[in-house]
């Protein structure tokens, strides 16, 4: 997913960000076993790419999260089909109150796979079918048939697995004291909304195009069947049934605001006014914990299983976890292996950044928070610790080789390259290197595995630049797992 780029016990972690300062306090519970899984995992942070040859390059939890400027962090991590411990790390705001594992986070586009299953839900009743035109479902909405379709209708199915051609990538949602759009202006385009119209680009079922303007038509959409407030609705029919007690889609917060940790822009600069306001609540709206994620993914799992179907059957949640275009199921992400899936999600809101990772026979799975830009890179990073902790055969570091590429190379590089209206990559030229900041996260180095092709070692993904007939650069190609994504320089 590009933003990603760009998802109870133990030891309690208190950072003081102006002093990089650690204190561990243990508690009586815990046993010498999870004692030893959390040491590991907080001392073996590795980065997503690690250069070949490079001597070690494990740094600690505490040591990152002053490097990045992330104030909080909260874990939780499933071993052996059950939730074996939930820890919180720092602090939810600067000079305030440690994390712990009921601390709220803002869960950003982790919000998409709780929402589709509270859609999925509706499927299964026969309220709302998977196949069918959307622009006949709809009732208080009218998405428009663009010529771009092609004559092609667009469906629930696409919708959930961003294939339906639909636009806007992501949301900046609403700082306090700004106006508030209802869904239809977000819909529309229309102020005080502030992202474009949500329409369609292309001909349905054609392409992979990550949108969270497609689970926006898809919130409408359910709005119209349930005929239910959309906080209302995701508590009866999902949240509530598999216990997410720590968890609501109601935006802005109010009654559960003194336990949401503070999100912060980075350098230790809190988002001014605190949290944003995300009306696009099935793309972004979510507040929750590792914890109360952690439940939602092992009721995937039982569901699956046949064990536990609080609200998807089995045939319904085989049918969410198929991978298609994009390895892309119905509202998550599907990777491993053939005979070792997992499903997996990450999330960025302003000031909140989040990753997840379930396999789909129960086994293991992480649950990763944090209230900082940049935790994305963190959360990758934990994510690797996790994974050689508990030996999973996934989300190893990838090993590269740099190369020295000449400056007067380099230096034709540097520009604005549009993923999307509202997501840039800029590429700078800096003391001979070359670094990418996409629209609204921090500034990464780049390394050269070529003259056109360089690396990012915070995330696993690879800018190729390309040039036109008369040898300018005019886009870059942005490759992230399976995925690759054009962008035309500006």
């Amino acid at each position: 997913m590009l933003p990603s780029i760009l998802h109870r016990v133990g030891i309690s972690l208190v950072i003081c960000c102006t002093a990089c300062s650690l204190r561990a306090q243990t508690t009586p519970k815990m046993s010498p076993e999870i004692q030893q899984h959390i040491a590991h995992v907080t001392a073996g942070l590795a980065p997503s790419v690690v250069m070949k040859d490079a001597p070690n390059q494990a740094h600690t939890l505490a040591d990152r999260m002053a490097a990045l400027h992330i104030p909080g962090v909260s874990i939780a991590v499933i071993h052996n089909g059950t939730l074996q411990w939930a820890q919180g790390f720092g602090v939810s705001s600067i000079g305030g109150s440690p994390v712990t594992p009921d601390t709220l986070f803002q869960a950003g586009s982790i919000s998409k796979p709780i929402a589709a299953m509270g859609t999925l839900h509706l499927v299964q009743q026969g309220k709302l079918s998977l196949d069918t035109d959307v622009i006949t479902q709809l009732t208080s909405w009218k998405l428009f048939a663009d010529p771009k379709a092609n004559g092609k209708p667009v469906t629930l199915r696409e919708l959930l697995t961003h294939t339906g051609g639909t636009t806007v990538h992501g949301f900046p949602g609403y700082a306090v004291g700004e106006p508030v759009p209802t869904l239809v202006q977000v819909l529309n385009g229309e102020k005080p909304a502030n992202t474009p119209p949500i329409r369609i680009e292309a001909e349905p079922g054609t392409k992979w195009n990550y949108s969270g303007g497609g689970f926006t038509i898809m919130q409408q959409l359910v709005i119209d069947t349930a005929h239910q407030p959309y906080p209302k609705f995701l508590h009866d029919t999902v949240l509530g049934p598999i216990g997410m007690t720590h968890s609501t889609y109601e935006q802005p917060l109010t009654d559960r605001r003194a336990n949401a940790a503070t999100p912060y822009e980075g350098d230790d600069k809190p988002v001014p006014g605190g949290a944003h306001t995300y009306p696009e609540m099935a793309a972004a709206g979510l507040w929750t914990t590792p914890t109360d994620l952690s439940r939602y993914a092992l009721e995937v799992v039982t569901s699956l299983q046949g064990k536990s179907n609080h609200v998807l059957s089995a045939e319904m949640t085989k049918e969410m976890l198929k991978s298609g275009m994009g390895h892309w199921g119905l509202g998550l992400e599907i990777g491993g292996s053939a005979t070792k899936p997992y499903f997996s999600h990450g999330g960025v809101n302003e000031g909140f950044e989040s990753l997840f990772v379930t396999y789909q026979d129960g086994s293991e799975g992480a649950f990763v928070m944090t209230n900082a830009q940049g935790g994305s890179a963190l959360a990758d990073e934990i994510m690797h610790s996790i994974s050689a902790e508990y030996n999973w055969p996934d989300y190893h570091p990838v090993v590269r080789t740099a190369v020295p590429v000449d400056a007067k190379i380099l230096a034709a590089y540097p520009g604005t390259y549009e993923l999307a209206p509202t997501f840039s990559l800029v590429i700078t030229f800096e003391d001979g290197h070359l670094a990418v900041e996409p629209t609204g996260q921090p500034k990464l180095p780049l390394f050269a595995e070529s003259p056109t092709r360089f690396f990012l070692t915070a995330v696993d993904a690879e800018v190729e630049f390309l040039k036109d007939d008369q040898g300018k650069v005019v886009s870059l190609v942005l490759h992230q797992g399976d995925h690759e994504q054009n962008a035309m320089r500006k």
